[in-house]
């Protein structure tokens, strides 16, 4: 067998497996109805939470920026490709969190690798949550440090690992503010008390609550009022824009600028997307309102799924997974959904297990309330056809 044989091969047991994934053409800006490979979509499925990936302010912040420093950035941060922009940046983005530093990396993903590949070291041991993102799982690998995982945002599993590991010489607790698979939120005033009581450092993830939740925004630790050692965060989800970033001392920046592979071997984002993602962070400061109406909007349509049957995960976050079952009827139910104009996501194994596959709605700030109940006719649609309600 050749090479394209097997791994044709190995793609056809994953179509059996109903887990054989596409991609999805997107021809339009993103707005919450799109034109997807040339057919009108509702979508509920996108991070873009406050609307900001289109706003015309951070266009023309990036196109004035883009006639005057050009397309990319032309190299690492330690090259060529660190300009006053990225520094505007990351001292808006410390202001904004009110900690001392930051540090831009190219995404969120590559923030959350080189943290966890680079602080913690050989003797030392990270305890991370069951569902935290894959690419925290990256960095645990990459890491020389060990791996200890415990169950999901399961505080006293948590302390029971963390009595488990008093051996070694440091622990760190790593989570996601907001989980990206269920919605549901990390109790970090809990977790922060455990990490004083057991000498630990905390590492939080906040990519889904940063622009959202807490009273201006600032995410989960404005939410818990609780400063985690490290926040990791991103440009990509409520600022609109690209990109991701660690928050912290000015010890933890400058040594991960000189220790993360990730930001050292990495071609830095371009200066237009820093102005755009500036300006988003300066309209989010002044955005309580539409963080009131979007957490208002995601809670009506929680409640209403509930109250028609369905399964309904989550706290309250613009996340909100609908159970549907196996991964099969999970991929149907997502077909259906788009043959009546209403575009989401399936979240399948291996993200979760077998018979917790769901379809995950994403709202935004820019969704009606006539595109909400078109949304929740069609879900009542097509749960009775299905008989999931």
């Amino acid at each position: 067998m050749g090479f394209d044989g097997w791994l044709n091969e190995r793609l056809n047991k994953t179509k059996e497996s109903g887990l054989y994934r596409t991609l999805r053409t997107m021809n339009t800006a993103p707005s919450p109805k799109m034109l997807i490979d040339g057919q009108k979509q509702l979508v509920f499925s996108s991070n873009n939470y406050l609307g900001l990936a289109n706003d015309k302010n951070l266009i023309y912040a990036a196109e004035t920026i883009l006639h005057e420093f050009g397309v990319g950035s032309s190299g690492c941060g330690i090259s060529t490709g660190y300009t006053k922009w990225h520094q505007k940046l990351e001292e808006k983005i410390a202001d904004f969190t009110q900690t001392e530093s930051a540090i831009v990396f190219s995404s969120c993903s590559l923030a959350r690798v080189g943290v966890i590949s680079s602080v913690p070291e050989k003797g030392d041991v990270i305890l991370i949550d069951e569902l935290n993102h894959a690419s925290i799982i990256d960095g645990c690998r990459l890491s020389e440090a060990d791996t200890v995982v415990y169950n999901h945002i399961d505080m006293a599993d948590l302390e029971d690992k963390l009595v488990e590991t008093e051996a070694y010489q440091r622990r760190f607790i790593v989570t996601e503010g907001v989980f990206n698979i269920d919605g549901t939120i990390t109790p970090l005033d809990k977790m922060m008390s455990l990490a004083k009581q057991y000498q630990s450092y905390v590492i939080v993830d906040d990519a889904h609550a940063f622009g959202v939740l807490g009273e201006n925004g600032r995410g989960t630790s404005e939410l818990f009022n609780v400063k985690p050692d490290i926040v990791i965060g991103t440009l990509s989800k409520a600022v609109g824009a690209e990109g991701g970033f660690v928050c912290g001392s000015q010890v933890l920046t400058d040594f991960l600028r000189n220790h993360a592979r990730t930001f050292i071997f990495q071609t830095t984002i371009p200066p237009a997307i820093c102005a755009a993602s500036y300006v988003a962070l300066e309209i989010i400061a002044h955005s309580k309102e539409k963080r009131h109406q979007l957490l208002k909007k995601a809670h009506y349509i929680k409640t209403s799924l509930g109250e028609m049957g369905f399964f309904v995960k989550g706290d309250e976050t613009p996340i909100i997974p609908v159970i549907v079952g196996e991964p099969h009827n999970t991929d149907l139910f997502t077909k259906r959904l788009q043959e009546e104009g209403v575009f989401a996501s399936s979240i399948r194994p291996p993200l979760v297990s077998g018979g917790e596959s769901c379809i995950r709605l994403t709202v935004t700030a820019d969704h009606s309330l006539d595109e909400i109940e078109y949304l929740l006719r069609t879900f009542h649609l097509v749960g009775k056809e299905l008989n999931i309600i």
